[in-house]
């Protein structure tokens, strides 16, 4: 039985690049339901976060004018990850499996028939990932690296140079839903769902028309999210900071004590040094504490499975 694909784009404020890209996904689809890989079912769902411009009003024309195209717009503007989560959501009701995608046309809808057959050998997940980032400036390059090896250090479980672009089967998308996260980052945590993954390599293209929606502050934001959503370890580094600021706060009381009984030091002096390292080292400390259990309660009303059963062998 051929699968049903939906293909879940995020849009805000697009209306510059919608009828390309729906142009290029319409042929795409097509070509692959006449290969008798996808199911005529198949949609191409816009979702729109939003917009302020014509956008919503395309995505209307396109699907009167063709029932493959999909809408679903949102009540407000929820940011990308929000929006796409919605569309991913909607796209669990009705179909076999998902892929994502943005609406610029920077991600290769070529490698599309591939994430397809990765998916048809029981694949649950396959990942869109940059083969190369020579179209990025220098600065972008060597940020988006330092990002990725941040979150490797930080505990992140993250695949380095993949965005957004893959696909997820319905059995992983229903693993998703279990994830209550406010401050999404799909990144992040996907791969937390398990499941058999594999790997689609392709060249990012330059933005079709339009300017960018991610702006400098927008992506150190989205490092922040991205974080703070995956990691307790900012909130461990404290708790190490304030003990080892505390402890050489203790080398340096008996320090200054040695140096006022040998009456080298100017009076007053050796308390004001001691109660400045002493009451920082156990500021730190005490707020290192702290967060470490409000960071158990952070990551508790997040709700996240504990588990999540792959198979279960069961006899009548």
């Amino acid at each position: 039985m051929k699968k049903i694909i939906w293909l879940v784009i995020p849009c805000y404020n697009e209306q510059e690049v919608l009828p390309e890209t729906s142009r290029q996904l319409e042929e795409i689809m097509r070509g692959l339901i006449k290969k008798d890989k996808i199911s005529d079912k198949s949609k191409i769902a816009f979702v729109n976060d939003g917009s302020k411009d014509n956008t919503w009003n395309i995505i209307t024309d396109l699907h009167e004018k063709n029932p493959m195209f999909t809408g679903i717009n949102l009540a407000h503007n929820k940011g990308h990850q929000n929006a796409l989560l919605a569309g991913l959501m909607t796209a669990k009701d009705y179909a076999d499996a998902a892929i994502s995608l943005d609406a610029d046309l920077q991600d290769d809808v070529g490698v599309i028939e591939q994430f397809i057959d990765k998916f048809n050998e029981g694949k649950d997940v396959v990942y869109g990932v940059r083969s190369t980032r020579a179209t990025d400036t220098v600065f972008k390059r060597s940020t988006a690296h330092a990002f990725y090896k941040l979150m490797k250090v930080m505990g992140a479980d993250t695949l380095q140079d993949h965005a957004d672009y893959r696909l997820m089967s319905k059995r992983a998308l229903e693993g998703l839903a279990k994830y209550k996260e406010v401050n999404l980052f799909l990144r992040g945590i996907v791969p937390m769902i398990g499941y058999e993954t594999d790997v689609v390599y392709y060249e990012r293209h330059e933005r079709f028309a339009g300017e960018s929606k991610y702006p400098l502050k927008k992506m150190l934001s989205f490092a922040v999210d991205g974080i703070t959503s995956c990691s307790v370890k900012p909130i461990r580094m404290i708790t190490s900071l304030g003990t080892l600021v505390f402890t050489i706060s203790i080398v340096m009381l008996i320090y200054f004590l040695i140096v006022w009984l040998l009456g080298h030091t100017v009076q007053g002096w050796t308390t004001i040094v001691i109660s400045l390292w002493g009451i920082g080292g156990l500021i730190l400390l005490s707020l290192g504490i702290i967060g470490e259990y409000v960071g158990k309660i952070y990551m508790e009303v997040k709700e996240r499975p504990r588990f999540i059963i792959e198979k279960l062998l069961y006899k009548e």
